[in-house]
């Protein structure tokens, strides 16, 4: 009779293993975006990813006759047990991720595992799945399987919702992204609303500098950490991992896709767009070689995409409540939408993940006409 077994990685080839399971699960999903298998392996190894300097995280392999048939990892956030409990987080609240199952028994004996090794840590509570920073991957796609995900979005089975509630976990809070065609201007409002701004002698919109990129990085890097503290699920940035999302994202960054708005000289407000990586690197199955990495560095070079996505904006606390704060917003958005049309062939934008209770922004983006496309949801259950 066939047994399940669920062990712990320890190995490199076990971390080899982890990162192709999804591959064979995923080979006949068209909206799976097979990663690069390069930077799959560098998250879930301690040496590359700056997370680890502040958590811990175990990862597991289900195996039924030899065969690996599901994955899971369980991990600890020292800086989200820091965290204000109405805010998510908190004491005692461990997290779990990266999981992928062939069926729904091997799926709930995962979790089961990954919580039995969350309360041998001593945690009370289970957030789940988030894959494995809230920077990362946060949430379970529940709406729009039927497209794939822009560069730094997770995709998943159907399935895994019913068998995600049906071990015992209930929502706990919804992340959103919008997309709309940015071929077109914005509404009358709107443009009324940015021409203002731009008789407004104490703003600037300026296009950060590329050359200058830790200094750049430091001061989106302030706004942002002043600007999210009071959300749902924050965890400050911390230098390590600044240093490794530099890594990654700067062949990705162009000076006129990220702005950065000053108010009497002082910067206040910003907006990060990356083109569509996932694009590029779809064709490619994992795989920089033998001819992957020529494709992709000529792509680089000067990207021609459909979508352009933004993963991260925002406002200094104190401007949050006022006019000022959308007024800046919209201005962003219009001159990097320009600059997305006209110089990169851009035609669809996709913002997000925002908070489902974050009206401000959901305001912003239904302001401007867009959709809500794809929902990712966030799962909790007391050990």
């Amino acid at each position: 009779m066939s047994s399940l077994t669920i062990r712990p990685v320890t190995t490199k080839a076990d971390r080899k293993t982890f990162v192709d399971l999804p591959f064979r699960l995923y080979a006949d999903d068209p909206n799976w975006v097979p990663p690069l298998k390069s930077e799959a392996l560098g998250l879930i190894t301690p040496e590359k990813n700056g997370w680890f300097s502040h958590a811990k995280a175990q990862l597991f392999l289900a195996e039924l006759d030899g065969r690996v048939v599901g994955r899971i990892s369980a991990h600890i956030d020292t800086l989200a047990l820091e965290q204000p409990p109405e805010q998510g987080f908190g004491p005692g609240v461990g997290q779990w991720g990266l999981f992928d199952a062939e069926n729904e028994e091997i799926g709930r004996a995962l979790i089961a595992r990954a919580e039995e090794w969350l309360r041998e840590q001593g945690m009370k509570r289970a957030l789940g799945p988030i894959s494995m920073s809230i920077w990362e991957e946060p949430g379970l796609l529940i709406e729009g399987y039927d497209h794939p995900p822009t560069v730094m979005m997770g995709h998943a089975k159907p399935e895994y919702r019913g068998w995600i509630e049906g071990a015992g976990y209930q929502p706990v809070k919804q992340l959103l992204t919008y997309e709309l065609d940015i071929t077109q201007g914005f509404p009358p409002i709107v443009e009324r609303i940015i021409k203002s701004g731009e008789r407004n002698e104490r703003i600037r919109v300026r296009e950060v500098d590329k050359s200058k990129f830790e200094e750049e990085a430091a001061i989106i890097l302030d706004i942002l950490n002043d600007a999210w503290a009071d959300n749902w699920g924050f965890v400050p940035l911390t230098p390590p991992e600044i240093k490794d999302v530099g890594v990654k994202l700067k062949p990705i960054v162009f000076n006129d896709l990220i702005r950065i708005a000053e108010l009497d000289g002082r910067p206040v407000a910003f907006m990060i767009t990356l083109p569509d990586l996932n694009e590029a690197i779809k064709p490619l199955n994992g795989n920089l070689f033998p001819f992957g990495w020529a494709k992709l560095l000529l792509w680089l070079r000067r990207p021609r995409v459909r979508t352009m996505r933004v993963p991260l904006m925002g406002v200094v606390k104190e401007l949050q409540s006022s006019r000022m704060a959308s007024q800046l917003a919209f201005m962003m958005i219009e001159y990097i939408r320009r600059a997305s049309v006209t110089r990169y062939g851009a035609s669809r934008g996709e913002i997000g993940w925002i908070l489902d209770d974050n009206q401000g922004m959901r305001s912003i983006a239904e302001t401007i006409e867009s959709k809500v496309n794809k929902v990712y949801q966030v799962y909790g259950k007391d050990l």
